[in-house]
């Protein structure tokens, strides 16, 4: 490696580490305050909230883990993971939070569910007081989690599958464990699945990272009295009181804890089921599933349904006029709500501006460290480049407004593009690494003896065969922009507003409607970066006309 090379990886690297490191070390020293654990032990709600957020995040967790790989274990005998992946770029464009909207004015008192059932059923002519949607129990909480993460893991583990050398092996010895007697489902799960499920570790660490500590879903449908220890450390933020903001410093601190041992207690799970595994791997031959396919069949439709209802609630709320229980159907459409999304269109454009800038640097950055850094080289900045996904985000924050103010980029655009950028990254390395660093390399070895250089084979060979991959891990990019909302409020100080902010801060009011165009509007903005994702990505067909001489 040359010494221009060199000096370019570590610029490269540097010019992301410093910052991350930077604003987690900010974040973990407002954790060195002996006064802010103190008030946080004597806090009645600290205890139970921290425990509502290991069972809603650990649940959800562990329900989406394995629905992934229920779903992975069908696709992959089937032959049929094309086809079941068809249906998640929708999924993975709906924000969290729109999602979660959607879901309220579902399984709400005076949701639709209810009204299908009522009177004829149910006998009620008003909303019973159920807490259906923001229960002391976090079960709404978990169904939301649940079914925005099982897309998540899908298709980060679909990145894998998709490689060439990765799938043709793994097929292979998938055909050599059925000839020694396995059904086609217990060679998966022997051999398929134990090479998968390490890859997907960071991925993992990301969904349980952000079922322990998110902050805006549970806000919309969590529950309430106490929330979740996330909701509470971002409420003790916003105290103007030194005391009270130092204990949500604290909260953040051990959230962080919860998620360091949550995520080396799922590690250790993991190598003691493999040991297990290895010891008794002959015991399960000649086993047959006769009804796996339909049960999964049956639960990746339950979840296309799940959305499709969502989104469906979301569309018709937006037009609602005058709608009383227990009508299911509106007495009238209205589109008073979308009058009031176009004029304030600004916070539109704003949504777009910041997503389409975070996302083409986050894309620039990863291409360069991908094509440049040397394999130790990326695999030593890995940890400190997925810090945004595995620190809690009230605590992240905390560091990055820290920093912000620091460096005099509080309340600026720019600050808040670096902000979004920041978080945009790891998700969009997370997307690209498998399909860049697995590129045949003999291609390169062609081109070169064709007189080529490296450009050349870039533009020409590389990244054409490349384009699906950049274009979808762009697409995640900006979708993960577009949902940004706690480094909206903080670093932007309030001063600039986007479609997230505008649906979750409407989403504690009464304005159905409205509440039900922002939220919308959330979802559109990220499948139309899909939809052109996939347009960029597919394949190209030409055709060549023979000249008659």
């Amino acid at each position: 490696m040359s010494l221009w090379h060199r000096a370019a990886v570590l610029a490269l690297g540097l010019l992301v580490a410093v910052p991350l490191l930077g604003a987690a070390l900010l974040s973990l020293g407002a954790l060195l305050e002996p006064a802010a654990w103190q008030s946080l032990w004597a806090e009645p709600q600290s205890w139970r909230a921290a425990g509502l957020s290991l069972w809603t995040g650990l649940a959800s967790t562990v329900i989406a883990w394995w629905g992934c790989a229920a779903l992975l274990a069908q696709g992959f005998v089937q032959r049929t993971l094309t086809r079941l992946l068809r249906g998640l770029p929708v999924m993975l464009a709906t924000p969290h939070a729109a999602f979660a909207i959607g879901l309220v004015f579902l399984i709400a008192p005076s949701g639709w569910l209810l009204r299908a059932l009522s009177p004829w059923l149910t006998g009620f002519e008003f909303p019973p007081p159920w807490p259906t949607t923001q229960d002391p129990w976090g079960l709404g909480l978990i169904v939301a989690l649940v079914a925005k993460e099982i897309p998540f893991l899908l298709w980060t583990a679909a990145t894998q599958l998709q490689r060439d050398d990765v799938r043709r092996r793994w097929q292979a010895e998938h055909a050599v464990a059925q000839t020694l007697g396995y059904s086609p489902e217990r060679a998966f799960w022997r051999v398929v699945w134990p090479q998968l499920a390490p890859r997907l570790f960071w991925p993992l660490m990301a969904v349980l990272a952000y079922g322990l500590t998110v902050v805006d879903l549970a806000l919309v449908i969590g529950p309430a009295a106490p929330p979740t220890l996330a909701v509470l450390a971002w409420q003790w933020l916003q105290d103007p009181e030194v005391a009270v903001n130092a204990r949500g410093a604290a909260a953040g601190g051990l959230l962080a804890l919860l998620v360091l041992l949550c995520g080396l207690g799922w590690r250790l799970a993991q190598a003691v089921s493999g040991r297990r595994k290895g010891l008794h791997g002959g015991a399960c031959r000649h086993q047959r599933s006769t009804d796996g396919h339909a049960r999964t069949s049956r639960g990746f439709g339950a979840l296309v349904a799940l959305y499709t209802a969502v989104l469906l609630a979301l569309a018709i709320g937006s037009v609602a006029g005058v709608w009383p229980f227990p009508d299911l159907w509106p007495e009238r459409l209205s589109g008073q709500a979308w009058i009031s999304v176009w004029d304030s269109r600004g916070t539109v454009g704003q949504t777009l501006g910041l997503g389409l800038a975070s996302t083409a640097l986050a894309l620039v950055w990863c291409v360069a460290w991908l094509e440049l850094a040397p394999r130790r080289w990326d695999l030593a900045l890995r940890p400190v480049l997925y810090l945004p996904l595995v620190l809690p985000s009230v605590l992240w924050v905390v560091g990055l407004y820290a920093l912000a103010l620091q460096t005099r980029l509080e309340g600026q655009w720019s600050g808040l593009w670096l902000a979004h950028t920041v978080m945009v990254l790891p998700y969009v390395l997370l997307a690209l690494s498998p399909a860049y660093l697995g590129f045949d390399v003999r291609y390169a070895q062609v081109c070169a003896s064709l007189g080529h250089g490296r450009w050349t084979l870039l533009w020409r060979v590389k990244w054409p065969l490349l384009r699906r991959a950049l274009a979808a891990s762009a697409a995640v990019g900006f979708a993960v922009s577009v949902a940004q909302y706690l480094p909206t409020l903080y670093i932007g100080a309030g001063r600039f507003a986007t479609v997230t902010t505008e649906a979750v801060t409407l989403a504690s009011g009464a304005q159905r409607s409205l509440t039900s165009a922002y939220a919308w509007l959330q979802f559109v903005l990220p499948v139309l970066g899909f939809a052109l994702a996939a347009w960029v990505g597919r394949a190209r067909r030409f055709t060549v006309q023979a000249s008659s001489s």
